[in-house]
C-alpha cells in the first residue's frame, strides 16, 4: 500500500486547459462606444477544465474593448489561447493573446497599439491559411476607417505581421457583432469579408508567398454573406 501510494505521488499533474472565457467588471473610462454602448470590461475570466476559474484584471489605462473572448488555437500546440481586444485610452486598440500556464493567466503576445484614442480593430479568426504548418491570425485594423485586413503569426513569443492589404470591413459603428470570418470548402481555409465599401462579399487567401488572393464573390448581402461562408 505504502509503495502503492508513493508511485501515485509520482504520476504528472494534468495540464489544464482553456474551456471558456468571458468578460467581467464593467466600466465607463473608456466611453468610446464602438459596439453600441460606453461600457467596456476591466477582467477576462477563463474557465479552466477542471472547473477553476483564472482571472486578470486592468486597472486604468487599459480595458477590455471586445465582444467576447475567443478560444483559437494560435501557437499549434493543440490547446487553445484567449484572444482578446484591448484599448489604451490614448493609444487606441491592440490584439492580445493570453495563456494558461499551471496556475496562471499571463499574457503571451500582443500587436502594437493602433495609436490613437478611439481606434478599434475586428477580429476574424485563427488557422493555417498559408497551408505551411503554423497558424496565422486575422483582423480588419479600424473597420469603419482605415479598413485594413491584417495578417499576424506567433513567432518565438511575438506577434509578427505577415500581410496586410486595404478595402475590408466586418463591423459598422453600434453593432454589438463582427461580421464574417473563415471558411473551408476543400481546399484550406479562407477569410470571407464584406468588401470596405459594403457591396462585395469578398474572398481573401493568403499565399504561400506571403501575399493575399482576393476575389470579389457576390454582391453583398447579410443574407448572401451566410451563403458564401455556408460554401453554397
Amino acid at each position: 500500500m505504502t509503495l502503492c501510494l508513493w508511485l501515485a505521488g509520482l504520476a504528472p499533474a494534468v495540464a489544464q486547459e482553456a474551456v471558456a472565457a468571458r468578460y467581467e467588471g464593467e466600466v465607463t473610462r473608456y466611453p468610446h462606444g464602438v459596439l453600441g454602448d460606453e461600457i467596456e470590461y476591466d477582467t477576462l475570466a477563463v474557465t479552466l477544465s477542471d472547473g477553476r476559474v483564472l482571472r486578470r484584471r486592468w486597472t486604468a489605462p487599459l480595458v477590455f474593448e471586445d465582444i467576447a473572448p475567443r478560444l483559437w488555437d494560435v501557437t499549434g500546440d493543440g490547446a487553445p489561447e484567449v484572444v482578446t481586444v484591448e484599448s489604451h485610452a490614448d493609444r487606441g486598440a491592440r490584439l492580445a493573446i493570453w495563456e494558461v500556464a499551471g496556475d496562471d493567466l499571463r499574457p503571451l503576445a500582443a500587436t502594437p497599439f493602433i495609436g490613437q484614442r478611439f481606434r478599434w480593430l475586428a477580429p476574424v479568426g485563427a488557422a493555417d491559411l498559408d497551408g505551411d504548418g503554423a497558424i496565422e491570425i486575422a483582423y480588419v485594423d479600424r473597420p469603419h476607417l482605415a479598413k485594413t485586413l491584417r495578417i499576424w503569426r506567433v513567432e518565438e513569443g511575438a506577434l509578427r505581421p505577415v500581410a496586410s492589404a486595404e478595402g475590408f470591413s466586418n463591423h459598422r459603428i453600434g453593432w454589438d457583432y463582427i461580421l464574417g470570418g473563415l471558411r473551408d470548402c476543400g481546399e484550406g481555409p479562407e477569410i470571407v469579408l464584406p468588401s470596405g465599401d459594403w457591396t462585395h462579399v469578398m474572398v481573401v487567401d493568403l499565399t504561400a508567398g506571403g501575399g493575399l488572393d482576393r476575389y470579389a464573390s457576390d454582391p453583398y448581402s447579410p443574407e448572401m454573406l451566410t451563403v458564401v461562408m455556408d460554401c453554397r
